[in-house]
């Protein structure tokens, strides 16, 4: 529930909170990229949301939300932790071993368009003139951002990098953990129903993690890497949701969800500062089409996203 008569204070005290949720979500896909340099991918994934479980767990205690799921509701969560975070976590760091952080911010920003989709295809909603040329606009902007350009190399496969494709599947897959997690938000705390979607993703992750030698890595993480893994655990998988429902609570939805354009453009400066990531300019014209055609599919029903996915 929307409460938009917060005093001032509470609301700029939202605004900040909010603000703080999107910078650290742009860049997480840089900090992503330099923990990679020391480790692989389902390494990355485990300690970060070992310490996102820790934070998440640790909130929900304090607002003294906790309470255990029934095993109808147990399984549910289970659902969405393999769909939102072990599956899509491990697309996302997989890809970013080779995609760019800035063109991967792009790809990522597509997610309302496949909500959109879904809901057209599942749910029957219209979508109407000025929402289907908002996904072809992004759709155009898509193919300029994971082909550098180059069109005709789509139709051989030689200008699609896989780890763009693997970005670009996690939009979708995000698309539908999100409407997965609707029923959910609406039953349970956003905080308590994170952290056991969180635990449980967390869970499958780690079967990987001792199968694949992970425990042997960790000595090679680097003091770069290890301030990576705990920014994306402490402040992405941790603070950012708990500030970022806040948000939710003291700010109307069409207002949070307009945050979530700066996303991109964050990740786009921090991965030329950090990772010396130059973007060619048919990138930023494909990006720029990318949030031209979110904003339409957005502009007639503009909900923020049920769920972030960094």
């Amino acid at each position: 529930m929307q409460l938009h008569s917060s005093p001032p204070g509470s609301r700029r005290a939202a605004y900040a909170k909010v603000t703080f949720s999107v910078v650290v979500w742009g860049a997480s896909f840089i900090a992503t990229k330099v923990a990679l340099q020391d480790v692989s991918p389902v390494t990355v994934v485990w300690l970060r949301f070992l310490i996102g479980v820790a934070i998440l767990g640790a909130a929900v205690l304090a607002r003294s939300q906790f309470a255990l799921p029934d095993r109808q509701t147990g399984l549910y969560f289970s659902l969405l932790g393999f769909l939102g975070i072990t599956f899509h976590q491990w697309l996302q760091s997989t890809g970013l071993e080779t995609a760019q952080a800035s063109t991967t911010a792009w790809i990522v920003a597509t997610t309302p368009v496949f909500i959109a989709l879904l809901g057209w295809l599942f749910l029957k909603e219209r979508l109407g003139l000025l929402r289907v040329l908002g996904i072809l606009i992004a759709g155009v902007g898509v193919l300029l951002v994971v082909t550098r350009g180059d069109l005709q190399g789509l139709f051989s496969g030689r200008s699609v990098a896989s780890g763009d494709l693997l970005i670009l599947i996690s939009a979708p897959n995000w698309a539908v953990f999100s409407v997965l997690s609707r029923s959910m938000l609406q039953r349970h705390p956003a905080a308590r129903m994170m952290f056991f979607v969180m635990l449980t993703g967390w869970i499958f992750t780690s079967l990987l993690f001792f199968v694949q030698g992970g425990p042997q890595e960790i000595i090679r993480l680097s003091a770069g890497g290890w301030v990576s893994i705990l920014f994306l655990g402490a402040a992405c998988s941790g603070l950012a949701y708990v500030f970022w429902y806040d948000g939710l609570q003291a700010i109307a939805a069409t207002q949070v969800g307009a945050f979530l354009y700066m996303e991109p453009l964050v990740a786009m400066v921090v991965a030329a500062l950090v990772l010396d990531e130059r973007l060619a300019w048919i990138s930023a014209l494909g990006g720029g089409l990318i949030l031209l055609g979110v904003w339409l599919v957005n502009r007639v029903q503009t909900p923020a996203r049920d769920m972030s996915e960094y």
